[in-house]
């Protein structure tokens, strides 16, 4: 596998998180940011913040599938959340636990930005994310 995942020691733990990624492939795969849209180009889950994240995740899956990845390649997740407030944190949580369920993730090292507005109105989150693979 040519991602290693680590918490070093004597480091904050955060659940479903870690705070480092190892990469040793050779082929770098960068994803465009990518939103809570189906198929068609329609919003999925309009002002449910859990249930955008969990399309994301989707949409991420596909896109990993395409360029010949897994989550487990993903050394970088970047996320953008509109009118981000940290009360906020659990629907995005629960969003991220509902694409566990569905999906076999790993948890590399992510980043999550407060903007005012995302590419359209509705859109709550979008996630840029990078991954290695041999």
């Amino acid at each position: 596998m040519a991602v290693s995942l680590i918490n070093p020691d004597r480091h904050v733990h955060v659940p479903l998180y870690h705070h480092v990624a190892v990469a040793t492939g050779s082929r770098q795969v960068h994803i465009a940011g990518q939103v809570a849209w189906d198929e068609n180009g329609e919003l999925v889950a309009p002002g449910d913040l859990a249930g955008q994240v969990a399309q994301v995740y989707r949409n991420v899956a596909k896109a990993l599938d395409a360029a010949g990845a897994t989550f487990h390649d993903v050394v970088r997740f970047t996320w953008y959340a509109a009118g981000w407030k940290r009360e906020m944190y659990d629907a995005f949580n629960a969003g991220v636990e509902q694409a566990a369920r569905e999906f076999d993730l790993a948890t590399p090292p992510a980043a999550l930005i407060g903007v005012d507005i995302l590419f359209e109105p509705g859109i709550l989150v979008e996630a840029e994310v990078t991954a290695i693979i041999d």
